[in-house]
């Protein structure tokens, strides 16, 4: 059961899965509904650039992942299956119906976990730089990333992620976008992000992908290491999906290339 919703500024706070978790509700009512995940170690306002645009066309929501944001951080790891529960439990409570899911690495492979069990609240899925399973050796990498955020910290962790996550472009000309995501990082609940990255080490949705029937649109930056090649294998599993590159964009194209990630899924949308 989920709690009344109430309201500080444009936040509203949700209690689901025992979780109070913070919500933004934008756009007009009664347009089509469009549903915003974001990633490990990032917010609800990764989704600015996004919202921006799509708010005219579509009535929004957007949520922060448990342990990140405002919401509340779990007293246990988290898993896959219970971050797609998590979005399940919030779209019946807004009572979002035939939704175009966004989601952003982590958020993405909600996506890939959802989409096939909620026809009726997705109808059409968007997943950006996310797999749809842990890669192999991806338990250990996790674990070492974990292991350096204990030992140092998240403003450490915050320096490591603009390093790895942005591209060679952005990185020369100094990418606004590559402050915004520092100061995001290093907000970022310690224990939250543990608790999500647990999640990553461990999860499978591979063989569901044929069950996708959705049209689907992978977005992928193409400097995001191996992810374009993974997600094209992606979109050869998936039976209605397309694939595109976003040139000089990293892990989250949506914030460091917003013009060209808007313009790929506004037509994919049209």
């Amino acid at each position: 059961m989920s709690s009344p919703v109430s309201v500080t500024g444009n936040d509203e706070f949700v209690t689901v899965s025992g979780l109070r978790f913070r919500c933004r509700l934008e756009g007009a009512p009664g347009a089509p509904w469009m549903v915003f995940s974001n990633s490990l170690a990032t917010d609800l306002t990764v989704w600015d650039p996004q919202v921006a645009v799509f708010a005219s066309r579509f009535r929004i929501l957007r949520y922060d992942q448990r342990g990140h944001g405002g919401t509340s951080v779990p007293s246990e790891p988290a898993t896959l299956l219970g971050l797609a529960d998590d979005a399940v439990a919030l779209m019946r409570h807004f009572n979002v119906r035939h939704s175009v899911f966004v989601g952003v690495s982590m958020g993405a492979a909600t996506g890939f976990c959802l989409a096939p069990q909620y026809p009726e609240l997705i109808a059409k899925l968007v997943a950006s730089d996310g797999q749809a399973g842990t890669a192999p050796g991806g338990s250990v990498v996790w674990q070492e990333r974990i292991d350096a955020a204990l030992a140092t910290g998240t403003d450490a962790l915050a320096e490591l992620t603009v390093a790895r996550w942005f591209s060679a472009r952005s990185k020369a000309e100094a990418h606004p976008a590559m402050a915004t995501m520092r100061r995001m990082v290093a907000a970022t609940p310690l224990d939250g992000f543990v608790a999500c990255a647990r999640a990553l080490q461990d999860y499978d949705f591979r063989a569901t992908l044929s069950a996708i029937e959705q049209p689907t649109l992978l977005i992928a930056g193409a400097e995001d290491g191996a992810m374009p090649k993974s997600m094209r294998k992606l979109a050869e599993l998936i039976p209605n999906a397309t694939f595109v590159e976003v040139p000089d964009a990293g892990h989250i194209p949506g914030l460091e290339r917003p013009d060209a990630f808007n313009n790929v899924v506004s037509s994919f949308l049209s």
